[in-house]
């Protein structure tokens, strides 16, 4: 893929930052893509120069007057912990680094910016938000699905926000990429600001989303958990649905957090259930030999196994194609396959991913969070707009929305999922091949 990392600027920046600092980022000061590639080229910019990311940080000077700013926060998509955090990073930020005292939460989504639903919006302050880091979820509130970007820029217009920090994942950075659009369409000074959400860690170029360390920790519990249970039963199987769309990395990386998982299934390594080599006789065989198992299935894995050909796929409001239940076939694929073996099992199935999503962010996380929101913050400021704040290479960078999308998923033959096999000690495919 050949990628393209200019950033756009609203104008020049002429207004000297408040910020009594000496060591400001300059434009200029960049970060080396140097990504693995088998095409040259991709590594080379359009000036021929070696590929380079624009690093965030504060600017000398500054696009938005402090004290004629509007900014505005919206939060979009699933729950995740650090929202709250971002939120708090981004309000604080802005009043006491920048003197911006005029701040407002959009409330459910981008709905909020849709005069036909009536949702007011929420005045944000140092005071509002001190305490909102303890509890899970987003003060805000979230929605999901698209709303009509025209509505969405006429909104920002009538009510004069000069910046719009958006939290969300893949879905809502396309919106704010067309929000963007649209804004640079009828010339007006506004920035479109993204802090990348997206619990399962699958965002390309990204080094870590928020929210995925406390994933892993409350996943290692539950894990904790569904070991104590299978050890305290005759062949007690303890099974675990934890959250991955499309990628394994919760599970994988929970896998190795907590070493008492033998079996990790995600989307990226299709298996069988039944045959020779398929995961039911696998599982018979661990059973005989050990007398108990610990299974971790992401929820997007297995899903050949559950849809039936031809069938139209459905959608969720957000676009994202509706995944039948994997954590409650395989329970019941287990039970029914074990019950004509007249093997005699104990199985307790957990789904622990609504109490992973809303609990608060633990203390690696909030780190994180703040960090975004004061880098955000200082994107915003500097009118810079269509961008996203991300972590890359341990420096925090702004990257173009149009580069970033959710396809990062685990490699089979890379170092995480060989480091899970030798944790699990399961076989690399479960196929009957």
């Amino acid at each position: 893929m050949k990628y393209d990392f200019f950033i756009e600027n609203l104008g020049k920046r002429l207004i000297k930052s408040p910020i009594n600092i000496s060591n400001f980022t300059k434009d200029k000061k960049r970060l080396l893509f140097n990504s693995y590639s088998d095409d040259y080229l991709s590594l080379i910019d359009k000036k021929g120069q070696p590929l380079s990311v624009e690093l965030a940080g504060p600017r000398d000077k500054i696009f938005f007057n402090p004290l004629q700013t509007k900014a505005a926060i919206v939060t979009c998509g699933g729950l995740c912990p650090g929202i709250n955090d971002v939120i708090r990073s981004i309000t604080t930020a802005l009043f006491y680094n920048y003197n911006v005292k005029n701040i407002v939460g959009v409330k459910y989504g981008l709905r909020g910016l849709n005069s036909v639903y009536g949702h007011k919006l929420m005045k944000l302050s140092p005071e509002t938000v001190k305490d909102i880091t303890s509890i899970g979820g987003s003060i805000l509130s979230t929605s999901r699905g698209p709303q009509d970007t025209a509505v969405i820029v006429n909104s920002l217009a009538r009510l004069n926000i000069n910046i719009l920090f958006c939290i969300g994942g893949d879905g809502s950075i396309r919106a704010a990429e067309e929000i963007t659009a649209e804004v640079n369409k009828r010339n007006l000074k506004i920035a479109i600001v993204c802090i990348p959400k997206t619990i399962d860690n699958d965002l390309n170029l990204i080094q870590k989303s928020f929210g995925f360390d406390t994933a892993i920790e409350k996943a290692a519990e539950a894990i904790k958990s569904a070991h104590v249970e299978a050890k305290g039963a005759f062949n007690g199987i303890g099974l675990i649905k934890i959250m991955g769309r499309h990628s394994g990395h919760i599970a994988a990386h929970a896998a190795l957090a907590q070493n008492d998982t033998n079996f990790v299934l995600i989307p990226e390594v299709p298996f069988d259930l039944k045959g020779e080599n398929g995961f039911l006789t696998i599982l018979k065989n661990r059973m005989k030999s050990r007398g108990h198992a610990v299974i971790l299935v992401a929820e997007g894995a297995g899903q050949h196994l559950l849809r039936k050909k031809n069938l139209p796929m459905e959608k969720d409001p957000s676009g994202n194609i509706r995944l039948l239940d994997i954590g409650l076939f395989l329970k019941n694929s287990i039970e029914e396959y074990f019950k004509e073996l007249n093997m005699e099992i104990n199985l307790k199935y957990i789904e622990p991913s609504y109490l992973i999503r809303s609990v608060p962010a633990n203390a690696s996380d909030g780190i994180y969070c703040n960090s975004l929101g004061q880098y955000a913050v200082h994107a915003g400021m500097a009118g810079k707009t269509g961008l996203l704040v991300a972590l890359m290479k341990d420096e925090y960078v702004h990257l173009p929305l149009n580069t970033v999308s959710s396809n990062r998923k685990i490699d089979p033959q890379d170092d995480i999922w060989l480091r899970v096999l030798e944790t699990t000690g399961q076989p690399p495919l479960m196929k009957n091949y």
